[in-house]
This record gives structure tokens, sequence and C-alpha cells, in this order.
């Protein structure tokens, strides 16, 4: 690769896209039409020799040449706006970005994301596809697997629960075995999804037998599908239940593991360590609205791996 051929504005076209992972949408955030957008980043491809986004139907991922791309990109730019700064006679500075889920900023994080943070919302991919290409300083989620390119954060640990209707037979026990879902209409997320796919495969181990009743995307949703008795739910035990749906763990499912990722060697930033300094302080402090649990014995440890 000619590394003099990178066009710095090729790399900020392709930060954009990162951020987007949608030409439509990058193209007007960059104000020029969608096939030049096109050109510069498959010319930017051309030049680093690899592809840099590959595509899945309607769905657009980046490869890992296209992360370490668009994180060089960012890393560029903040030293350009730290190089102005210093001319400028001024101090160079940005709000920390962090990164996580639904579940997480609702239920988890609390205060921790109140004052003072650039928010990204994403699923488990995205907010790590976020953190690797740089654009998050950290990123919170749950990992049953932990990547090997990420520097990983234990935070917390949640039990799985079953959200039922108070009146119905179940929410009279304490806990709940999954043997006892046996028969159950579920509501559930769509089969792609990793919460799916896990429930799925605990529920096949143990021979349970069961129906879908709705499917939706997101705790607030599955957990609304049960008010209205559509079916029961299988949900992480630190979401809060609305009125009327009571929480009872299962205590053979594995406890829900939540961890902060940043990119390698950045541990003693301080946009990353202030970030970490102000979640821990949430969740030692109970300002989140759930209360962590310890893991079931029967709990895996995640295991570190380059597949997420």
């Amino acid at each position: 690769m000619e590394l003099g051929r990178l066009s710095t504005d090729a790399l900020a076209s392709f930060a954009a896209f990162a951020d987007r992972l949608n030409f439509t949408r990058a193209a007007e955030d960059l104000h020029i039409s969608q096939p030049a957008l096109h050109v510069k980043i498959r010319k930017l491809a051309e030049t680093v020799g690899r592809p840099l986004y590959t595509r899945h139907g309607r769905r657009i991922a980046l490869t890992p040449a296209g992360e370490a791309v668009a994180r060089l990109a960012r890393e560029l730019d903040a030293r350009v706006t730290a190089f102005l700064a210093d001319l400028d006679g001024t101090a160079a500075s940005r709000l920390p970005v962090l990164a996580a889920g639904e579940g997480a900023y609702l239920y988890l994080l609390g205060d921790a994301v109140r004052h003072g943070v650039r928010l990204i919302n994403g699923d488990r991919a995205r907010t790590l596809t976020a953190v690797r290409t740089g654009r998050a300083d950290l990123g919170v989620a749950v990992l049953d697997v932990l990547p090997a390119d990420l520097a990983t954060v234990p935070l917390d640990a949640y039990p799985q629960a079953l959200a039922v209707p108070a009146d119905h037979p179940l929410a009279a026990r304490t806990t709940l075995a999954l043997a006892d879902l046996a028969g159950a209409s579920l509501v559930v997320p769509p089969p792609a999804g990793p919460h799916r796919i896990a429930l799925e495969r605990a529920l096949r181990a143990a021979a349970v037998p069961w129906t879908a009743a709705v499917e939706a995307e997101g705790w607030p949703l599955l957990l609304h599908f049960v008010s209205l008795r559509a079916g029961l739910a299988v949900v992480n035990g630190c979401v809060v239940p609305p009125p009327g749906v009571v929480l009872r763990e299962i205590t053979d499912l594995p406890a829900v593991p939540y961890y902060a990722v940043h990119l390698p060697g950045r541990d003693t930033d301080p946009l990353v360590a202030g970030l970490l300094t102000r979640i821990r302080a949430a969740l030692s402090t109970g300002s989140p609205p759930c209360t962590s649990r310890s893991p079931s014995t029967s709990t895996p440890p995640p295991r570190p791996s380059g597949i997420c």
C-alpha cells in the first residue's frame, strides 16, 4: 500500500460512512452525492488493498480493515484538532463518548450518563464496532464471549428471570427452573438475536417444549406484551417490570455479565478512566434501578475469542 496516496478527504468520508453504515445517510451528512461517496470509498479500498465493508442483504458491516481505517481517520482528526488548538493557544477538549444498548441505558447506567457524555445507542455488534473504529471511547454490553482485540472490564452480572403477570400461578414461586416453562407461550426477540439464540439453545438442552406468542425487540416491548397477557418472557434480571408484572429468577440459566470495553492501551486515558469511574460509582451507589446478584454456579465464564 502506498501511504502517500491515502487522501485525508477520503478518510474523513469513510469515517462518516462508518458512523452510519448507510451510504444515503452518510452522503447527506457530507453534503455530497451517493455516487461520489461510493467512488471515494472504492478508491480508498483500492489504496488499502482490502475490502472495507461487507454487505449481507441490506445490512452493511465493516471488515477488520474497515474498522482499522475508520479508527485511523478519527485519530488523524483528533491530532489535527489538537494541533490547531495548540496554534491558537487554546486547550483541545471533547466530551467522552459512550456506546451501549437500550437495556444498559435504561436499567444499568443510571446517572453515569446524565451530564457531560456523548451517547451512542446500538446493539452489541454496533457497540463493539463503535469502540473498534474509535467512534466511542468506551462501550458497555453483555458479553458471553470476550473479544480478543479489545480490553474488557467486568462491571456486574444479573440473573435471568421470567416476567409473568402478578396473578399468574408461577408468580407465587420465589425462583423457577427451566422445566417450569414447559408448554409456555413466550414473548421472544427475533430469531437472529443473541438472546433468542441462547434461550432456544437452553430450552432445547433441557427438553422444554414451548411456543412463540409474539416476537418483539427490546426489553420494554417484551415486558409490555407480558403486561397485555400475550405471553411470558425471559428477560435480564436487571430490567424493571411494569405495574402488574413480576420477575422470578430462573436458577438454571446463566447470569448475564455486563462488561465495559475499550481499545487496548487506553486504560489510563482520562476519557476512558473518567467514564469507568462514573459507571462504577453509579453501580456501587445503586443509582441504576436494577440490583445485581451472584452468578449461578452453573454460569460458565466468558471465553476469550476473536469472534463476538
